[in-house]
This record gives C-alpha cells, structure tokens and sequence, in this order.
C-alpha cells in the first residue's frame, strides 16, 4: 500500500457570501482508503475511443500503479482485441452478441475472458466487485446507464461522459450522496476548475470561465456555415477528438453541454458559468473568486493530462506530454462567443432555463443531427434548427427516473430523425411556435 499525499479539492457547501455563491460539489471526493490505494484496478468503458486510447496511454506510463480489469468498445473490434491482447483484462464488453462472437475469434490463443454485452453489459462491467475505478468514456447518452451504475455502486468515476450528467445531473447527485460514489471531472475545462478550486474549500466564487477554442469556423457568419462539409468541420484547429465531439465543437454545442455540466457538477447558479472563446486552448479554464481574483489552469492541449489528474489523484502521474513553452506558445487571445452564428450554446443555457426535461430533448436532438451531418444528409446550418425545433415540440412532464430519461430520449431521436428525412432549410425564426 502506498501512502498518497492529500490535497484539498471542492467541497459541499450551501452558504453565500455577500451574493457570492459557494461551491456544493455533486458528490463527496474519494476516501482516504481509495486515495491511498496503488495498483488500482481500472475499467475503462469506451476503450477504443479517443479519451479510451489516450487514457490506456497515461496507463502505461506507469505500469505498476494501475491495472486494467475490464475494456468496453463497441464496433471497433480490431483495435478492442488489440487492446485486450496488451492488457489481458478478465472482462471485455461490447455492442451486441455478434460482435461478442466475432470479437472472441481475435483473441491470442489461451486468452479467454468474459465478454458481455449490450447495455447491460456495459453496466455489469462499471460495477465488478473487484474494479475501484470506472473511468466512463462512451460517447453520447449511450453511456448513461453504465455510468449510473458506477455511481450505485459507490464507485470513484472518472467522468468524461459529459452527456451522464447533461441527462440525468440531479439524479447523480443524490446517487452520490446516498452510495458514497465520487466523481472527478475529466473533460478538460472541468478538470481546470476542479483543480482551480483545490485548496479554498468554502471561498465565495463569483463566476467559472469556461474557455473555448472557437473551433474550425471561428469567425465564419451562417452563410459560410451553411456550406461547409463534414471534412471541414472535423478539422480542429487545436485538439484531437473523435467525430461527433469535434462536430459539437465546431457547433459550440460542446460548450453548451459543459455549461449544463458544470451547473450540475459545482451547484452554481447558470448565471454564474460564462463562456469565452480563447483560440490558443492554453487556458482551460479559469474559476474568479469573490476577492476578483481568478485562478487558470494551463497546460498543452492534450487530454491525458486531465485524464491522468483524475485516474491517479490525489497523486500526480506522468502523461507523457511535453510541458508548455511560455516563451513559444504565443501570445494568448480571448473574445466572446458569436452567438448569432454559433445558437447551440444559447439553446444549451435554454434547455436548463426550461427545466421539464429539456437537457435531454437538447442532446437526442443534437446526437441525431450530428449524425446526419456526418452522412451528409442535412446541412451544417440544420443541426441548430432541429435542436430548436426539437425543444419547441417538447411539451411533456420532466422525467422522474432513468426509464423516463432514456424514454424522452428515443422519443427524440425518433422525431428528429423523422425531420431529418424530409429536411427543408428554412429560417430559424420558423420553427418557433
């Protein structure tokens, strides 16, 4: 057993302070038993993904600390076997039974692990007994249950399914309080405020700054958007990412879904959490105290060092990553967010003002759009508007439970997909009521 240094991180606390907010965490940090617990043992749902492959990486920078007991990809069986030959974890987890056969045909001679499958083998895996860590990298509400069940399992979650908590952020703090799961925030502007945040346990704050790049079209007006192509917007300036992030980056709808992320994570008030466009993607976000203070963190862009900061805290862990250059980087630039061009992040801020479910209309909507754009069968310019329309259709009660949440969201996609078939552009302002 290795003894892990401790260090302050943000805690619960409903008080105010002159109108200044205090910081109410959505769940408790991990104990000092899990702090202090090396090797630990790592499931890693969405493995072949880009935060799955980077975050198998930081593992293998320090092999003695950690080992991987479970991997979870879907379709991507290639790489997934190749994963699990290296790793040789007991479990694997994958779409279907199908892909579960194919995949158990790829294995090396004399490997043979579990393989579940399905939803609730993605679950299954997020809670094996022997398993201290789920690091939750599916993409989308797909990872929504398996996620969940992490949590009422009173397991440490690296979190970087955003969308767990855009779907279902009041559920998970009350998950967390009554299992004692804890989550750490992998998504890199979270990470920063996390760490932000660290050492001034009950300090008012008055804002977090969320920092975005822009993305490819920064500076672009909608009548360049509405005719760029999928190659296009797949092309960002800054970060490697896989598609349907980098599109939501490209849309701002990626910052939109960290906003609401970020409202559930620290129990700020919306009005508190801004948004500004910072091109270089040096800063990654910044938390402003109640003294005017503001606290940045900083570092290259590359997610294995948020990744690491939370597979490995309260301890630090190398990355590989090479540090920053002050000097070459470059001067640092900030701007706000063209809301006129970019409306995925105003609608993001709506859906939360709107309550009654509206956070999970905003991202089925946004999952089947970006996907049509990808096949290239509505343009650009369509993602927001289905969004819209989509939010504007919405009129039911706010679902009380997980059954109620994945139900809204396949009633979505199922209305979205039907207006993505038969889509016509028209001016925004038409599918208001």
């Amino acid at each position: 057993m290795v003894t892990a240094p401790q260090r302050s991180a943000p805690q619960h606390d409903d008080s105010t302070d002159e109108g200044h907010p205090r910081i109410r965490y959505i769940s408790p940090l991990p104990g000092a038993a899990w702090a202090g617990e090396f090797p630990r043992s790592v499931v890693v749902l969405g493995s072949t993904g880009s935060i799955g492959t980077s975050a198998l990486q930081v593992l293998a920078e320090q092999p003695d600390d950690f080992r991987v007991i479970g991997l979870a990809g879907a379709r991507n069986l290639d790489l997934l076997a190749r994963q699990a030959a290296q790793w040789r974890p007991a479990c694997l987890a994958v779409l279907d039974a199908q892909a579960a056969q194919a995949l158990r045909s790829m294995l090396p001679a004399g490997y043979n692990p579990t393989i579940l499958h399905g939803p609730q083998g993605y679950a299954d895996m997020a809670t094996l007994p022997e398993a201290s860590t789920v690091l939750s990298a599916q993409v989308g509400a797909a990872g929504l249950r398996a996620t969940h069940a992490a949590a009422e399992a009173g397991k440490i979650i690296a979190l970087a399914n955003k969308e767990s908590l855009v779907l279902a952020g009041d559920l998970f703090r009350e998950t967390c309080a009554r299992t004692g799961a804890s989550i750490l925030p992998v998504d890199s502007e979270h990470n920063a405020i996390f760490q932000a945040l660290s050492g001034h346990d009950g300090s008012p704050v008055r804002r977090i700054i969320l920092t975005a790049s822009g993305g490819p079209f920064r500076g672009r007006d909608a009548a360049f958007l509405a005719t760029v192509t999928p190659a296009q917007a797949l092309a960002h300036p800054n970060w490697s990412m896989g598609a349907k992030i980098s599109i939501d980056s490209a849309t701002l709808m990626n910052k939109g879904l960290e906003v609401i992320e970020a409202y559930h994570l620290y129990g700020l008030p919306l009005d508190r959490i801004e948004v500004v466009v910072h091109p270089q993607s040096i800063i990654h976000s910044l938390v402003e105290y109640a003294d005017a203070s503001q606290l940045a963190h900083m570092g290259p862009p590359d997610m294995r060092i948020a990744i690491a900061y939370c597979l490995g805290w309260p301890r630090l862990l190398r990355t590989g990553v090479p540090p920053l250059d002050l000097i070459t980087c470059g001067p640092l630039t900030f701007e706000q967010p063209d809301l006129s061009s970019f409306p995925c992040l105003e609608l993001a801020r709506q859906s939360l003002r709107g309550g009654k479910g509206l956070p999970v209309v905003l991202n089925a909507a946004n999952e089947v759009a970006v996907e049509r754009f990808l096949q290239e069968q509505v343009p650009f310019s369509a993602i927001p508007a289905l969004i819209e329309r989509a939010m504007h259709a919405h009129g039911g009660p706010a679902p009380a439970s997980l059954d109620d949440i994945e139900a809204l969201d396949g009633e979505t996609r199922a209305r979205v997909r039907q207006w993505a078939d038969a889509y016509r552009p028209t001016p925004r302002s038409q599918t208001r009521p």
